[in-house]
């Protein structure tokens, strides 16, 4: 596996569909609240050309880091705007760099291939690797201090709830026994400790992957980083303009199913109430009733877009 560079290896997940749904135009802005590769926001500021804007927002400075290089002619012009941060600060961001209300904001939720393949960052458990899992590698716990200091049951409860592992108890209780004996601090330890018992299946995934995911999850605070962004891009979006959000497990897409949901419904009174008093209107318009999934020929060609799922909703006149 390569070491770290400042060449991109990643494939954007639904292009095709991104570009129509978003349907940049020429002077448009655009917000990229994970840039990761950069892949979507060279397709928006294609789209957009010649004069169209994108904000692309990312908390792991080697992406900004990528994006400046192979975008460099879109940072000379001033059409890509690069900020360092968590996209749950997307409004700040915008508003600091005068570039609100936005014509579309596009969040994929997705871990980039860049970072898989990043042995420093331990994302991935294909290669041995420092235990760490930090999108910001500058700030916050790593996945080692979650794991050798996190009471068992305070354990076994992050894997069930954020992994979705059915085998949590058992995982904790494992890991919890071998840190006794010396820290757990490298990605091919914690994955011999979650794989003992375990058969694989042709074809199935690792027994490693909901307890990485799960990790990941937490030690980026991802799911509340989702639940904080989405009123944000609400916040800087215009009239028309439209949300996208591209997911890649059950956790993410029914926070973004719920919320678009809401904010369809708009009010939020009892049933038995005979007229509304919480004064809460409709701001959105969901346009995917069902999310979009990559085709058969994207899946082919990436596997990693298999579970990916795209919902967009347009904002309604304030």
């Amino acid at each position: 596996m390569p070491e770290t560079t400042l060449e991109t290896m990643h494939t954007p997940v639904l292009p095709r569909e991104i570009v129509e749904w978003l349907t940049p135009r020429a002077g448009g802005r655009y917000l990229d609240g994970t840039l990761g590769g950069a892949g979507h926001t060279a397709l928006l500021l294609e789209a957009s050309s010649p004069d169209g804007r994108v904000l692309g927002i990312d908390a792991d400075a080697l992406a900004l880091e990528r994006a400046q290089s192979r975008l460099a002619g879109a940072v000379a012009s001033g059409r890509l705007v690069l900020r360092q941060g968590n996209f749950a600060r997307m409004a700040d961001f915008a508003r600091e760099e005068n570039f609100a209300p936005v014509d579309g904001v596009l969040l994929d939720l997705g871990l980039s291939s860049d970072q898989l393949a990043d042995r420093a960052r331990g994302f991935s458990f294909a290669a041995d690797a420092p235990l760490d899992m930090r999108f910001d590698t500058s700030r916050g716990v790593s996945a080692a201090d979650l794991v050798n200091t996190l009471e068992e049951r305070e354990l076994a409860d992050l894997l069930y709830h954020y992994g979705e592992e059915r085998r949590s108890r058992q995982i904790a209780r494992r890991i919890v026994a071998a840190r006794e004996r010396a820290p757990i601090t490298r990605t091919s330890e914690l994955a011999r400790l979650v794989a003992v018992g375990v058969q694989g299946r042709p074809g199935g995934i690792s027994p490693a992957t909901r307890t990485f995911q799960a990790l990941r999850i937490a030690v980026n605070d991802e799911l509340g980083s989702l639940e904080a962004a989405l009123p944000a891009a609400l916040e800087i979006l215009r009239p028309g303009g439209r949300l996208a959000v591209i997911s890649f497990h059950s956790l993410e897409d029914r926070i973004v199913k719920r919320y678009f949901q809401a904010e369809e419904k708009g009010c939020v009174c009892p049933p038995e109430l005979p007229a509304c008093v919480c004064g809460r209107v409709p701001r959105l318009r969901i346009l995917t009733k069902h999310p979009v999934v990559p085709s058969d020929d994207e899946q082919s060609g990436n596997p990693r877009s298999r579970s990916a799922k795209l919902r967009v909703a347009e904002r309604l006149d304030a």
